[in-house]
């Protein structure tokens, strides 16, 4: 989905801008209005793309925009005014970017612009979520509230993506290892013994005949193979980028026999606990779900967003049309239907959040507990196929010697 570039003014008459994601140009200045903006010009934006969650500048990681929102909390709490604030975040910063970012806010705000427009200033550090949330809690006169489900938010997504690397990082070691051993044994160990076999007149067994093609083809053709791998490696990257190419990838991600259904539940417990603290915060199930269509990490889930923000906007509720879409279990559906009729979403969204979060932790779990076998059978097959291939005619030299 493309980013729009806009300028325009907020409901005090203060020029603001910044940048959002939108299907089209008619959209974003629908969705600008939604939030009290006028615009005075949206134009596609040809740099950016889709932001996941917090998915932040290489140079400020989410510890550091967690801790710095903690900081801004206690000290408005503490009753210290904005340009304080940020300027002793400013003095207690290491990083670079961080100091340049709140350089710039202080200078915005003193010309007389608001918190909200300060931040929406600085997309690359400050996420579309983010923005939304500080400018929710400015307008309504909640800004430390806002802040501590803001600080939730981020919390709960850093340990829900920390939780999935933990559960991914063994099979990574194992897969890395197994690579090595592979490579060692073709290239140094199976050629020697091959040369002995050879000079004994013996007639090579099948795995031994594999061995030595793939010996001989990587030693003949590794300039061929290493550029082939390197070329489908960033080829596949740059694809992946693309709208189709990110989309296809996510979705294959999700169809995924074992790290599927995680990824899933995942998303699922993002989804509800931002849309319980976006309309909680004041802002409309519209606008929220076009937050969280940018912001939900995933393109596949991403584009039901958008069909169901079309939906919505033909004057259709959100139960319904979530029923429609795909990936969406019917417990949350039949949640948030209840949800709806009943007046209490943000509750019943709170509850959905409160078990996804359990489910994430009992598939993480589940996940090194699935995959530990696999990799047992998967490392026994190739110690065993090498195995073969080296005592197999080491059985018939030994009957020749004998």
């Amino acid at each position: 989905m493309p980013n729009f570039a806009y300028t325009g003014r907020d409901e005090r008459g203060a020029s603001v801008s910044g940048t959002l994601e939108s299907m089209n140009l008619e959209l974003a200045q629908n969705m600008l209005l939604a939030q009290g903006i006028i615009p005075t010009t949206v134009k596609e934006s040809t740099t950016g793309g889709r932001q996941p969650l917090f998915s932040l500048a290489a140079k400020v990681r989410i510890p550091e925009l967690l801790l710095f929102t903690k900081q801004v909390r206690t000290m408005i709490n503490a009753g210290i005014t904005i340009t304080q604030v940020l300027e002793i975040l400013k003095a207690q910063s290491t990083n670079p970017t961080m100091i340049k970012t709140l350089e710039a806010m202080g200078t915005d705000i003193r010309e007389g612009k608001t918190l909200s427009d300060a931040f929406a200033n600085h997309p690359a550090v400050f996420p579309t979520l983010y923005q939304s949330l500080i400018r929710a809690g400015e307008l309504s006169g909640t800004l430390p509230e806002i802040l501590e489900r803001v600080i939730y938010i981020m919390d709960h997504e850093y340990r829900l993506r920390e939780d999935i690397k933990a559960a991914l990082r063994y099979p990574k070691i194992v897969l890395f290892t197994l690579g090595i051993a592979f490579f060692v044994l073709l290239t140094f160990v199976i050629p020697k013994f091959v040369g002995v076999f050879l000079k004994a007149g013996l007639d090579l067994p099948l795995p031994t005949k594999i061995c030595l093609l793939m010996y001989n083809t990587l030693q003949n053709y590794w300039y061929y193979l290493l550029g082939g791998a390197l070329g489908i490696f960033f080829g596949l990257r740059l694809y992946c980028k693309t709208p189709t190419g990110g989309y296809l990838r996510d979705l294959l991600f999700l169809r995924l026999p074992i790290i599927g259904p995680l990824f899933n539940k995942a998303a699922m417990a993002r989804f509800s606990s931002i849309l319980s603290i976006l309309t909680a915060s004041g802002v409309t199930i519209l606008s929220s779900i076009k937050i969280i269509s940018g912001a939900i990490g995933n393109q596949a889930i991403a584009r039901e967003f958008d069909r169901l923000s079309e939906q919505m906007e033909e004057g259709h509720g959100i139960a319904k049309p979530l029923g429609e879409t795909r990936f969406f279990p019917p417990m949350v559906v039949n949640m948030v239907a209840i949800g709806e009729e009943s007046g209490a979403l943000e509750e019943m969204l709170r509850q959905i959040a409160l078990h996804y979060d359990e489910e994430v932790e009992y598939a993480t779990k589940g996940l090194s507990e699935a995959i530990g076998p696999i990799l047992i059978v998967a490392l026994t097959a190739v110690v065993g196929f090498f195995a073969l291939a080296i005592f197999l005619p080491m059985w018939d030299l030994t009957k020749i010697v004998g």
